[in-house]
């Protein structure tokens, strides 16, 4: 087991309340959003290349206050996109790698008899940090895996009876190879369900993979990767996010995603209420990230497939017709109406 931290020091967490009924979706703070949004996505794109869909998305579920899970097999970029999006913001990051021999308290901490004050005293363990980067987390016992749980749905962590508060803004990133691959455990559905989104980074084009070998041949560009933006400024962006309008009927529309999901035969296992919030909260980022203060279904439609594909499993009959959650996906979205009242 290593954990390895990238930065130190107490991060106090942020408050992100505001003062009811005070607009926050203003066009100068959507432009802010916007602005920084490209920065962080310019500078992770200098690492990943060719994938700017993924670099979108990764971004966009910092924005919704989510955490995303990063599926392929080993070598194609999923750690160092994670890196990538940390090392873009000033902020505490903590790298944790994820090993069968990984205990609990190595992630939210322990506590330790101080013989100087007769007394315990707690330990924060390595979830204590802004960006939280779990490599190959499939990889840990289910023991430790649940470990997680408290901190990405609450934000905060309980050990012995007492709790503490997680810094704000806090994302986990997690890697996880496919589970036909030797040594790794499933994800419980539980934990599954707590990460807003699951991508796949995929092999590159050629040109991609030329450009790759010319960046990083000689030295990694992560050395020269700089912060674009530090954690104040994400978590105001994350308020002006929240402020983005949603119709009844959108909500609407989210909800009638979710609901097709639990009904058709295709599936044994839908959309959960959570996942709705998930759908909904990731269509205001992708709103605020082009300019809009308000949600449409376009929106909700470009975040459908990451936000609610792995939290999705097939019916017997649907994997022996060899199709997968996404071709579900797509057919519900084809045929679920968007509603209009």
């Amino acid at each position: 087991m290593t954990t390895e931290t990238d930065q130190t020091g107490a991060v106090a967490p942020a408050s992100l309340s505001t003062p009811a009924g005070t607009p926050l979706s203003t066009p100068d703070a959507l432009a802010e959003v916007q602005q920084v949004a490209r920065g962080i996505s310019d500078a992770m794109s200098r690492v990943i290349e060719g994938k700017p869909e993924v670099v979108r998305t990764a971004v966009t579920v910092l924005l919704a206050e989510g955490h995303l899970l990063l599926e392929d097999v080993p070598g194609v970029g999923k750690t160092m996109l994670a890196k990538a999006l940390a090392r873009s913001i000033d902020c505490s990051v903590r790298r944790i790698q994820f090993t069968p021999d990984l205990l609990p308290s190595d992630i939210t901490g322990v506590s330790i008899f101080n013989q100087d004050v007769r007394d315990f005293e707690f330990r924060p363990g390595a979830v204590f940090a802004n960006v939280v980067v779990g490599d190959e987390i499939n990889r840990a016992s289910p023991k430790t895996q649940s470990a997680l749980l408290e901190s990405m749905e609450e934000h905060q962590v309980t050990v012995d009876g007492t709790t503490y508060a997680l810094p704000r803004p806090f994302i986990v990133m997690a890697t996880q190879n496919p589970l036909e691959m030797e040594g790794t455990y499933p994800l419980p559905e539980a934990q599954r369900d707590r990460f807003m989104a699951r991508i796949s980074m995929g092999y590159p084009s050629a040109a991609a993979e030329v450009a790759m070998l010319d960046l990083h041949g000689g030295a990694s560009p992560l050395d020269e990767l700089a912060a674009t933006t530090d954690a104040a400024t994400v978590a105001r962006m994350i308020l002006v996010v929240r402020d983005v309008w949603t119709s009844p009927a959108i909500r609407q529309y989210v909800v009638d995603l979710a609901t097709a999901t639990r009904q058709t035969g295709a599936l044994r296992l839908g959309a959960s209420p959570r996942a709705s919030l998930h759908l909904l909260r990731a269509a205001r980022a992708v709103a605020a990230l082009e300019g809009r203060d308000h949600v449409l279904p376009d929106d909700v439609q470009q975040v459908v497939l990451p936000v609610l594909a792995h939290r999705l499993l097939l019916s017997g009959e649907a994997q022996l017709a060899r199709r997968t959650t996404e071709d579900v996906l797509r057919e519900i979205v084809r045929r679920v109406p968007v509603s209009v009242r």
